[in-house]
């Protein structure tokens, strides 16, 4: 009988590119995915380690998905991903009823794994040197856009990160392996690539580099957009920065992580740049790719982060003028070396410095796409709009979300639409009543 696999996913997206290995794995070995706990056989959780109060989630909800067992003794419950690996033999120890907990290296095994753990207890936390899972096919989900890792692990070791912890030391899959998976997706129908990678454009297959792979992925047909996350600042070269320049299905957006524009802080990350360096990098991007929207990290309130510090993070997003950020109240991770340190600045102080920023940037957000109104923009279709089934959403090429009314397009079409309005988080194709786009863009 036909065993079957019910899988939850947390964090990042190569977390939902290691969902989509772990599946095709067990799909080999004779699973079926469904989308009730209930009906399952075997429960996993692929976890991740790095958002705040993420170890509290994952034992709450462990502790709801415990009932399955009870009610049917033979289900296995399982843990896999950075918590997995962070956690060990914890996890096993504060949830008896959890049978398998695998780490990042341990997908290749795991119909393996699972069999052992009906018999007891089985923890698989080994982090490898050498595998990358180059070699075997991902059960990716319907949709417009295939994630593809191109490399694991980070060498960087950020003050504040448990990633080299937990997923382990930098290895780039072959080049050619890539390339196999970018020809299948296309293969399979999918529109647009999406490189991952803890440090993206640190991938090295001998003497192939980052811009080496852009370049042979652009030359690949089926596929018409190409975009990458997330990149060092000091892993830009100027190969890389030809290669964006060159290759026509490399989108013109980079998420460019800056974490603080203070030195003195960014020295205290270990971010291994300064500010001056970052933002002379900013200028090279843009001068290399015209209109090119740009996207970032913020920590507010790291341990140590003065007024002036602050102050200087500030300055550097008006300076730089960015599309959108992604911003953080720091909290200490178990593990990272910053943990380790006294967490000085209070929460409420870091409430109110992450305020201003949010302020900020919905500010220079909605300036940003203001600037779009009136042109025309290329959209790839991904469906309907949740809010309204009568409208299409997409992302245009510059990583911005597109809403438009449907008339005969299909998923995965690429669509030119004219930009009537626009809001921080959002840009309205014609057609769209201003009534809707209230409701269309009520949750960025």
């Amino acid at each position: 009988m036909q065993r079957r696999i019910y899988l939850e996913t947390y964090g990042c997206q190569m977390n939902v590119a290691d969902s989509e290995l772990m599946l095709g794995q067990l799909h080999r070995a004779g699973y079926e995915r469904t989308e009730e706990a209930a009906d399952a056989d075997v429960i996993l959780l692929n976890t991740c380690a790095i958002r705040e109060h993420a170890e509290q989630r994952i034992y709450g909800r462990l502790g709801e998905l415990t009932r399955h067992k009870v009610r049917r003794p033979g289900v296995l419950l399982g843990v896999a991903g950075c918590m997995a690996q962070h956690l060990k033999t914890r996890l096993l120890e504060k949830v008896p009823a959890v049978d398998l907990v695998v780490g990042p290296d341990g997908y290749r095994d795991l119909p393996a794994l699972l069999d052992g753990a009906r018999d007891e207890p089985t923890l698989a936390v080994r982090l490898s040197r050498d595998e990358t899972y180059g070699d075997l096919a991902p059960a990716r989900a319907d949709g417009v856009r295939a994630w593809v890792s191109i490399m694991r692990g980070c060498d960087k070791f950020c003050a504040f990160c448990i990633v080299p912890f937990v997923r382990g030391r930098e290895r780039s899959l072959p080049l050619e392996e890539v390339l196999r998976q970018v020809e299948h997706a296309g293969a399979e129908g999918f529109k647009e690539i999406v490189f991952l990678g803890q440090t993206v454009n640190a991938y090295r297959d001998g003497e192939d580099d980052f811009a080496s792979l852009l370049r042979r992925a652009d030359a690949v047909e089926g596929i018409a957009r190409i975009r990458f996350t997330s990149p060092h600042p000091s892993d830009f070269t100027d190969r890389t920065l030809e290669a964006l320049a060159d290759c026509r299905k490399v989108m013109p957006h980079v998420h460019l992580p800056l974490q603080s524009g203070s030195n003195r802080v960014l020295d205290r990350m270990r971010r291994i740049y300064t500010i001056e360096e970052y933002e002379e990098l900013v200028a090279r991007l843009r001068a290399a790719v015209p209109g090119l929207a740009l996207s970032t990290d913020i920590i507010v309130g790291f341990p140590g982060e003065t007024e002036d510090d602050f102050e200087a993070t500030r300055d550097a997003m008006r300076r730089v003028g960015y599309d959108s950020a992604f911003l953080f109240k720091y909290s200490p991770r178990p593990g990272a070396r910053s943990a380790e340190w006294d967490d000085d600045v209070p929460d409420a102080e870091k409430t109110r410095r992450i305020t201003i920023l949010i302020e900020e940037q919905k500010q220079a957000s909605l300036d940003r796409n203001a600037a779009v109104v009136g042109q025309d923009v290329e959209v790839l279709v991904e469906g309907p709009s949740k809010r309204n089934p009568e409208h299409w959403f997409g992302k245009c090429r510059r990583f911005k979300t597109t809403i438009f009314p449907r008339r005969n397009e299909a998923v995965g079409d690429l669509v030119t639409i004219r930009i009537a309005a626009a809001s921080p988080y959002t840009l309205f194709g014609e057609g769209v009543p201003s009534s809707l786009r209230a409701m269309e863009d009520a949750t960025p």
